[in-house]
């Protein structure tokens, strides 16, 4: 009886452990990028949680309640044909219909912070979304 005693104590000293060590997310303000590189966005605004590769694998990924999707197959799972006008309305989407979970941030705002003007944020969309283009698998 000590032994399943001390067995339990232990495997729930674990599982608490466990739990105290969880990743979390630490939110903090966009940090300023260029507008006309979409790869420099995408490492600063999406890689952390979609990954470097757009994969879903990024270092926060497992903080999330939901894994993020794979960005790199938009367009085999649309037909061969890159979803450009969804891909920039997730981006932009201020609804968060698009999102789903709000762990992903809504990002037409956090590009308006750190943009002067709405024509500046439509070029940091469309810059953003031609990166992911680039990332999907042939």
């Amino acid at each position: 009886m000590r032994i399943a005693s001390a067995i339990i104590f232990f495997v729930g000293s674990l599982l608490l452990q466990a739990q105290e060590t969880a990743t979390k997310i630490k939110k903090v303000p966009a940090a300023p990028t260029s507008a006309a590189s979409g790869k420099e966005m995408f490492d600063a605004y999406c890689a952390a949680c979609h990954g470097a590769d757009g994969k879903g694998n990024g270092p926060a990924a497992s903080a999330l309640k939901k894994l993020p999707p794979d960005l790199s197959l938009l367009a085999q799972k649309n037909g061969g044909t890159f979803p450009t006008m969804r891909v920039m309305s997730s981006i932009r989407d201020v609804t968060q219909n698009v999102h789903g979970s709000k762990d992903m941030p809504v990002w037409g705002p956090v590009l308006k912070s750190v943009s002067p003007n709405d024509a500046t944020v439509a070029q940091r969309i469309s810059n953003l979304t031609g990166y992911i283009q680039s990332l999907q698998v042939k």
